[in-house]
């Protein structure tokens, strides 16, 4: 009996659900009826009926029409045995994949991504491999080289992380806020209202509610702008990012600076990139990457002084106030600031 395994090399599990093949051949001897003559009634080639028998070609919708005129059995019996032999062929490629692709789930911090609830744990390679080709949506390794290390992507914003140290905890980190950031609703995106909304969020700056966090949020979703805050990964030192995630502005910050005066500038930085520069491109703060540009970054942080550090507000952020943490997940990190849950 020819199974899926069968056609593949390397087999791990073998399969047990067999070619359909095997049952026409069992039928056609039960029928005492040779291949050629079989070829002949259905009015296929002798070669294409081999090729079936032999496990090396599939039945068609006509070839099961035609099979249900001459055998007398229906034609979507064949049909659900070519189905369920392919989707069987399909899972064991794909388990094969995730075989290969253990080396490249080593790379991540998994242990510290499953404390925060990013990932499940996992007791075994596959497992972890499983888990992130969930986590990312994707299906085989590759995909995550062409989009995080080769830029193929035709995405909003292209990146290629091959350059940095750690380019694996930093997708990681990105990819989870592409995640938060979709668990929010958002309107258009309305630069009239971003920027009406600055003196506001300076504001916030400056009284330090302890809710500051969700205020500034909500005062920059009310503008089609989503802020999140996301947990840092080990060997990911990044402060923030900015970038479109599809027809929204995306600010993600980090819980790098435990201070008050470095989040606001942090996030006035990041506000920076999206009122000042294009759609395309992602901005990663406190990593260096091929495709930085240095006067942008120089404009945003021009940007970011220009609404943190007005004279009057001078000394109240010099005061550097101390900002507290909490422990779970990704619960609070810096006071008043909550990341979302998955």
């Amino acid at each position: 009996m020819k199974t899926a395994g069968d056609l593949l090399h390397n087999q791990y599990n073998p399969l047990t659900v067999s070619h359909p093949g095997e049952t026409l051949r069992e039928k056609l001897e039960e029928l005492q009826m040779g291949p050629k003559e079989f070829a002949v009634r259905t009015g296929k080639p002798e070669k294409t009926i081999s090729e079936v028998l032999n496990g090396n070609s599939s039945i068609t919708p006509d070839m099961a029409v035609q099979f249900e005129n001459v055998l007398k059995i229906p034609a979507r019996f064949w049909l659900q045995r070519q189905y369920h032999y392919d989707e069987a062929l399909a899972r064991h490629k794909q388990e094969q994949e995730i075989e290969q692709a253990t080396d490249w789930a080593k790379a991540f911090p998994y242990p510290q991504m499953a404390q925060l609830g990013w990932v499940p744990p996992a007791k075994s390679a596959s497992e972890k491999v499983h888990a992130l080709f969930d986590f990312f949506g994707i299906a085989v390794a590759g995909a995550w080289e062409d989009f995080f290390l080769h830029a193929k992507l035709k995405t909003t914003f292209r990146i290629s992380l091959a350059p940095t140290k750690t380019p694996h905890a930093l997708s990681a980190w990105l990819r989870r806020g592409e995640i938060q950031a979709g668990q929010m609703q958002a309107p258009s995106y309305d630069e009239k209202k971003l920027k009406a909304a600055l003196p506001q969020l300076k504001r916030l700056m400056a009284e330090n509610p302890s809710d500051f966090f969700q205020q500034a949020q909500a005062l920059c979703l009310q503008a089609g702008v989503k802020v999140v805050v996301t947990p840092n990964l080990p060997k990911a030192p990044i402060s923030g990012a900015a970038r479109w995630v599809h027809d929204n502005p995306l600010i993600q910050l980090s819980n790098r600076y435990q201070r008050h005066d470095s989040f606001w500038f942090s996030f006035f930085h990041e506000l920076g990139h999206i009122l000042l520069h294009g759609k395309k491109e992602i901005f990663l703060e406190d990593i260096d990457y091929s495709d930085k540009d240095r006067q942008k970054e120089q404009e945003a942080d021009d940007f970011a002084v220009q609404w943190t550090l007005p004279l009057e507000q001078e000394a109240i952020l010099r005061e550097a106030l101390p900002l507290s943490d909490s422990a779970g997940g990704d619960e609070v990190t810096a006071k008043g600031i909550k990341t979302q849950s998955a």
